[in-house]
């Protein structure tokens, strides 16, 4: 039980600094809830409209080409570390793996999957209002 003191020490400050900080925005936090600071809030966007509206193939196909990514990048920690022990052929497979992850990006590109200007998506159906944005203002709790 010698090596657990540590970990127990760790475990210990990682919840004080937790219900520390809880506790502090518990007493010194501001207390004047408004219906527009009780909304709902999700990525910038005011929550309007239906919530199982359907979202582009594009939006999958980019999350899953993340992944594929993310995880190579996830194996070459491991493989870092192993290269004197696995030598030439540890070399070659890596780059065998990386030369197949390259072939698949480029797939990916030719296909226009990270294309996401309007120009190219066929879902897209008006062309952008030219001047500045406009900007909507959301009234939440009013009635309006």
């Amino acid at each position: 039980m010698e090596g657990w003191g540590g970990v127990a020490i760790m475990v210990a400050l990682g919840v004080g600094f937790g219900a520390v900080n809880v506790a502090l925005s518990y007493f010194a936090g501001p207390r004047h809830p408004t219906p527009e600071k009780e909304a709902a809030y999700e990525c910038g966007m005011p929550p309007v409209g239906d919530a199982r509206e359907r979202q582009s193939v594009k939006f999958y196909l980019i999350a899953m080409i993340f992944l594929l990514f993310d995880i190579e990048v996830a194996f070459l920690g491991p493989w870092a570390m192993a290269l004197r022990d696995l030598g030439w052929p540890g070399f070659i497979q890596i780059a065998l793996f990386f030369a197949i992850l390259a072939v698949a990006f480029i797939y990916v590109w030719r296909k226009g999957v990270l294309d996401w200007g309007p120009e190219t998506d066929p879902d897209y159906v008006r062309p952008p209002k030219p001047g500045p944005a406009v900007v909507k203002r959301y009234n939440y709790g009013t009635g309006n």
